[in-house]
């Protein structure tokens, strides 16, 4: 991916930004970019997180959208899949592969487990799954690592399942620990450093105030958060054109010209 037209921010240049714009040192080492208070170096996950998901779930960006190809088993009805591999699942499709690629789809029907429960309860009724529901995760464990899902009728084959759906984004703070911190991108650094530099400041200058409503001036959070709030409406439809979700599913901008639109 290329980078855009605008200033994609590193990790170093987002420690630099923040700095400036939060009245703090920073200092480089080996060559990535830290805060010299030691307090603020060790929120700096914390505040990358903040921002980060912020935007992530504001903003449903295509480049979380993708997909997986699993196989099923034979007489199971429920199906694992691994929470890493997805945030969100979105659509599931039973694919038949020929030499040239997919020679067959057949998508499946999101609906309720009662559902399936009541009209798919044996194995008698195998087939061909058409329904799917989402059933649960780990049925009572500690870590939750897996969604599990639920199919009506169970398979009567090994049939290929390709799921799609929302994968969370990686951080940019994993770009320091790994050695590319003044070269390497995110989407969202990449696409919406004005986004992630005010997200960062909303967290930062509440940490500064002790996250207290009724602390000195108690505005300055807020002003970082109206700014946001004016990127954020920019920046949804903009993500919309991506998606092709954008007026009458057009990759376009409504023009105040077209009235109705299409």
């Amino acid at each position: 991916m290329t980078s855009p037209a605008t200033n994609p921010l590193s990790y170093n240049a987002y420690i630099q930004n923040i700095a400036a714009m939060a009245v703090v040192q920073a200092s480089e080492t080996s060559g990535v970019y830290a805060f010299v208070d030691a307090p603020l170096a060790i929120i700096t996950p914390s505040m990358l997180n903040y921002a980060e998901r912020r935007i992530s779930r504001d903003l449903d960006m295509l480049s979380t959208q993708t997909s997986n190809t699993y196989t099923l088993t034979a007489g199971v009805n429920i199906f694992s899949i691994p929470v890493n591999d997805f945030q969100v699942v979105q659509t599931m499709e039973i694919v038949q592969s020929g030499g040239s690629g997919v020679v067959n789809s057949s998508p499946l029907l999101p609906v309720s487990k009662e559902f399936i429960q009541n009209c798919y309860g044996g194995l008698a009724s195998a087939g061909q799954p058409q329904y799917f529901a989402m059933y649960g995760s780990n049925f009572g464990d500690e870590q939750d690592t897996e969604m599990n899902v639920l199919f009506g009728p169970p398979p009567n084959y090994a049939y290929s399942l390709r799921v799609t759906g929302v994968q969370m984004q990686p951080s940019l703070y994993q770009n320091a620990s790994i050695g590319i911190a003044d070269t390497e991108y995110t989407y969202i650094s990449q696409f919406y450093p004005d986004l992630l530099i005010m997200a960062s400041m909303i967290y930062i200058s509440a940490y500064q105030r002790q996250f207290g409503g009724t602390s000195d001036d108690p505005q300055m959070g807020q002003t970082y958060e109206k700014q946001y709030q004016a990127l954020r409406l920019g920046a949804i439809p903009e993500e919309n054109k991506r998606k092709g979700q954008a007026s009458a599913w057009s990759p376009y901008s409504t023009p105040t010209a077209a009235t109705p639109t299409r």
